[in-house]
């Protein structure tokens, strides 16, 4: 893998969510986008300003092929995937788009979490947990309530850690590492504190994402999407996350598109099964454009070992909820999780930005291929 040129990266990259949003709404000027913002009304930045969505919609209104590219899920997991958008906007700004295909951008989902560097929405719900059908009762998780005191602990002080850890040990070794690693991660819909916590109801990012996809992708028959995350996988290196059935013409075109070895490794789960996940986007977008069929995959990228991330996640609710420590630096602390889903190091970034852009090639390619 080559990797793309400092200045490619320092250009996709940015520093914050607004920089971010800039240099994206710069970007689909530059490709003869159109551009759409869905302001938050409640959530404000860090300074007090105003929160958005912003989408950038490219090709035919009616075409009946269409992919869908979506960064900030996660808060700060949003400086990746915004860095591939916009080298993508930037290509097309050069070479012009395809004029069969639809391509909708849609940047920073969840913006309360990008601007504040927080892994959840305003509410501490993860929004990938959130696209649950809620006319339903949220799922169960039954083993998390027996975690959740350990996986949160209200400080970091040595003794607290310690026995939060020892405590995990015991669990994980009556109950199996599978067991925990399921529990931990699938959601959970009954600690409003806790991690990967879907919420009570619909957020205003799953609420907003519905109407894009209705606004944008209504005539679409086929759609392609990627959901770019951080945090799972080798550093540096893709991890995808497909949701199509196993083995159904869907899963196989990803195959297609990206490779069957990467679609089909169960790496990243320390050697455990992937986790029932509930609530996905992936789930929300099949739901929001049920007259189209979806491929796609959640595309992750290593960041850092996989306690080291667990620690980031324990940060940032502590960093809500935990014990009002005044020895605690919150910049650093923040600082930290951002490190946990962004890392600041250029030849990281190089890599990761060159990874993004072969991935929506290929996707792009099948795309117009399907």
């Amino acid at each position: 893998m080559s990797l793309v040129s400092p200045a490619l990266a320092a250009v996709c990259f940015s520093a914050s969510y607004a920089v971010s949003r800039g240099r994206f709404l710069l970007a689909a000027a530059e490709a003869g986008a159109s551009t759409h913002t869905y302001v938050h009304p409640d959530a404000h930045a860090p300074g007090g300003g105003t929160l958005s969505t912003d989408v950038a919609v490219i090709g035919p209104a009616d075409a009946e092929r269409a992919a869908l590219i979506v960064s900030g899920t996660h808060g700060p997991e949003g400086f990746v995937g915004a860095a591939a958008q916009i080298a993508l906007l930037r290509e097309i700004a050069a070479s012009g788009p395809s004029p069969d295909v639809a391509l909708v951008l849609v940047h920073g989902i969840n913006p309360w979490g990008f601007a504040h560097l927080s892994r959840t929405t305003e509410n501490n719900v993860d929004l990938n947990r959130n696209f649950i059908d809620w006319s339903e009762p949220p799922p169960a998780n039954a083993h998390y309530g027996e975690l959740h005191a350990f996986m949160c602990p209200p400080n970091f002080a040595d003794e607290t850690i310690a026995q939060a850890r020892a405590s995990i040990d015991a669990w994980t070794q009556a109950n199996g590492f599978e067991a925990f690693s399921d529990a931990t991660m699938r959601g959970q819909y009954t600690h409003p504190t806790g991690l990967n916590y879907g919420g009570t109801g619909r957020e205003w990012s799953n609420l907003t994402l519905e109407k894009i996809v209705r606004a944008h992708l209504n005539h679409a028959r086929k759609i392609a999407l990627i959901d770019w995350h951080t945090g799972l996988g080798d550093i540096g290196e893709p991890f995808f996350l497909c949701f199509n059935p196993r083995d159904s013409a869907a899963w196989e075109r990803a195959c297609d598109w990206w490779g069957r070895d990467r679609v089909e490794t169960r790496g990243g789960f320390g050697g455990a099964k992937r986790p029932s996940y509930t609530g996905l986007l992936f789930h929300g977008v099949q739901r929001f454009a049920a007259q189209a069929e979806v491929t796609g995959a959640v595309v992750e990228f290593g960041t850092q070992a996989r306690d080291e991330v667990r620690r980031a996640l324990q940060l940032d609710v502590q960093l809500k909820f935990g014990d009002n420590d005044p020895s605690r630096d919150e910049d650093s602390a923040r600082e930290a999780v951002l490190e946990a889903f962004s890392p600041q190091s250029i030849q990281w970034r190089r890599r990761v930005l060159a990874h993004s852009i072969q991935i929506q090639h290929r996707m792009l390619d099948g795309l117009r291929a399907w």
